[in-house]
């Protein structure tokens, strides 16, 4: 009996020794465990990164050998930290060798494309969509010649990658799933505020001070303000409540389209909680994962908001048209015609009403509540706030820091976190005020709140495609190509209204805004961050020019938003102020222009050369006081008697 103890025991021994060899044999190969990254698809003369990490403490050399039919040449790079980080320069396709102390390691095979070829997805995304209108169309063909040129030009291959590799690898990135959770929750809670009466009843409270044309401008713009959340609630809300108040204060359908328009997309383009926020903070991140910036990308959303000239000065002049009664141009003929008669010439509007469908339900609630609006929002802003710094908190707990400073906060929050813990609070919140009120029942609750999740579908697709189509430019290396081609012509202080112009331009003939950021937004910040460093920039203008070409892509998109004739909030504001569409595209556009000109040159250009946004956007706030009181024309100040 003892001996056969004792021979179990010796085995167990043995065995448990074998086993401690095995673990520190797999723990060492983990440790070790190299990561070498080699591009599949490089550019012709363009240099692209090669990144082996986690060498062995053995492995004192690397040697690359690459061939091709015609050619042969070796590289041998120095290791430093255990990892190789270094640039080659190829001019046709082959194959690279890799060696570690001149044993051979592994094999990779290298395509290389004309660099021309890296440009055609987005020129074909943008061009498509100026020509066709139809951005979704725009995006696919964009992603698919990209896969096309990415698959060894194979038509068959390249289709099935669109949806097997590129859509659903944007699907299944976390960040990305958390942006369009929560815009469709947001998008679920306007739908129950907006079907339970929250939103009229927030509106009520702003229009009881309407009795004059000046004071009935200025609360249709105080309600813009009010309803930031989102631009179709607030074109639909604010236009269909405001027009019967206006028609009375005789204000021309048209200026009351211009303040909803220009009230709808630029408040909810630079407001820290709306359905624009999740998309754009997606974009920026993207944007910042492409050139390694560790920036927190909601920290960035927040401190690109001063830089955004034209939207917050597109604000600011319906304001000052709307207090000093002064107008210019097609808008002035029109704002007199209606004083001097009292009659409004667009009766009869004939907008489609085609966008309507599956948008947000304003129902017809008697006596309806300003708070079931107000909190449902303030429980959305609070929360988001309470869970950036929570978030921040934990974050640096866990790194070990002692700097609890609100700036280090937010720049360590989690705003994916924050953001669907507000909303989906927020939703719960919105439906059981509305329950216990007896507002509505519970299943049309439900379903208004499903219907506002529905009318986020349309951006969420275009958004996935946005993804999408980024990642194929970052696999053609689209941004290295302009950059080898802009890097030593353009003066990095004149990237940000260069930017301005080319989304301003792009967003106005396609009718979007969100298309033209997702296409331009994975190009311009790649160049914005090597321009910089090529130019020798200190870091601190660097940043500048970033957030400011940042700014300008946002910006710049907005201006197509509000301004473009084919732009479906532009036609939702003419609908819901039953204005003629081209004429209030035709009255609006006279102030765009003068907007975008003054912000683009005393915003964007002095910014560049050091400017504070803030003294930036004081002049831009005194030169379009200046030129209303040069070029504008008074006008009477009706008053209710």
């Amino acid at each position: 009996m003892i001996s056969n103890i004792t021979t179990f025991g010796n085995i167990q021994n043995l065995i448990t020794k074998k086993h401690i060899l095995i673990l520190f044999f797999l723990l060492g190969s983990l440790v070790y465990a190299e990561n070498i990254d080699v591009p599949k698809t490089v550019l012709k003369g363009i240099p692209f990164n090669v990144k082996i990490e986690n060498l062995p403490d053995s492995v004192n050399s690397v040697l690359f050998q690459y061939q091709n039919e015609n050619l042969e040449k070796r590289f041998s790079f120095n290791i430093k930290n255990n990892s190789v980080d270094t640039t080659l320069i190829l001019s046709s396709s082959g194959t690279i060798k890799i060696f570690f102390n001149n044993e051979f390691k592994q094999t990779n095979e290298i395509r290389t494309l004309p660099g021309w070829l890296s440009i055609v997805p987005p020129l074909l995304a943008i061009l498509l969509a100026l020509i066709l209108r139809q951005v979704i169309v725009s995006l696919i063909a964009g992603i698919y010649i990209g896969s096309v040129f990415i698959f060894d030009y194979n038509p068959l291959i390249g289709l099935f990658r669109v949806v097997d590799h590129y859509v659903i690898t944007a699907l299944i990135d976390p960040s990305h799933v958390s942006i369009i959770v929560f815009s469709m929750m947001i998008g679920g809670v306007v739908g129950v505020v907006s079907a339970t009466g929250g939103m009229t009843g927030l509106a009520n409270f702003v229009i009881r001070f309407a009795r004059s044309s000046r004071s009935g401008m200025i609360s249709g713009w105080l309600l813009g303000i009010f309803i930031f959340f989102d631009d179709y609630a607030n074109t639909l809300i604010v236009g269909k409540l405001m027009r019967p108040i206006t028609d009375r204060l005789r204000v021309s359908r048209q200026k009351l389209a211009y303040i909803v328009d220009s009230t709808s997309a630029p408040i909810a383009s630079i407001f820290i909680i709306s359905t624009w926020i999740g998309y754009e903070v997606g974009l920026i991140h993207d944007g910042l994962k492409i050139i390694g910036s560790d920036f927190n990308a909601y920290e960035v959303f927040l401190q690109t908001i001063p830089f955004r000239f034209y939207p917050i000065a597109a604000i600011f002049f319906v304001f000052l048209t709307s207090y000093m009664q002064r107008d210019f141009g097609p808008m002035y003929k029109a704002e007199k015609a209606v004083r001097d008669e009292g009659i409004n010439a667009d009766e009869n509007s004939t907008v489609t009403q085609d966008l309507l469908e599956g948008s947000f339900t304003i129902r017809d609630i008697e006596n309806p509540k300003w708070y079931n609006g107000a909190i449902p929002i303030f429980i959305i802003l609070i929360g988001t706030f309470t869970g950036l710094i929570y978030t921040g908190y934990e974050n640096l707990i866990a790194a070990g820091e002692t700097d609890f400073s609100f700036r280090n906060l937010i720049s360590n929050s989690d705003s994916s976190k924050s953001l669907l813990w507000a909303s989906f609070i927020a939703g719960i919140i919105a439906v059981l005020m509305t329950v216990a009120q007896k507002i509505i029942s519970l299943k049309d609750a439900v379903d208004a709140w499903f219907k506002g999740m529905r009318s986020m579908l349309l951006a969420m697709l275009i958004l996935t495609l946005a993804w999408s189509l980024g990642a194929v430019t970052q696999e053609l290396r689209t941004a290295d190509y302009l950059i080898s081609l802009l890097n030593d012509v353009i003066d990095p202080k004149f990237l940000p209204v260069l930017v301005f112009i080319i989304c301003a331009i792009t967003s106005f003939a396609t009718g979007t805004s969100w298309g033209i950021m997702a296409i331009v937004m994975p190009l311009a910040v790649p160049l914005a961050h090597s321009i910089s460093i090529s130019s020798n920039l200190p870091p601190a203008e660097s940043q500048i020019i970033l957030f400011g070409v940042i700014s300008s892509v946002l910006a710049g998109s907005v201006f197509g938003d509000h301004c473009s004739p084919i732009s479906d909030t532009t036609i939702m504001s003419s609908m819901a102020s039953s204005c003629d569409h081209i004429e209030h595209v035709r009255t609006q556009i006279p102030y765009s222009i003068l907007i975008a000109s003054v912000t683009m040159i005393f915003g964007d250009i002095l910014t560049a050369y050091g400017v504070s946004p803030y003294i930036a956007i004081l002049i831009i706030f005194g030169l379009l006081t200046a030129a209303l009181l040069l070029i504008g024309k008074k006008l009477p100040n009706y008053k209710l008697r």
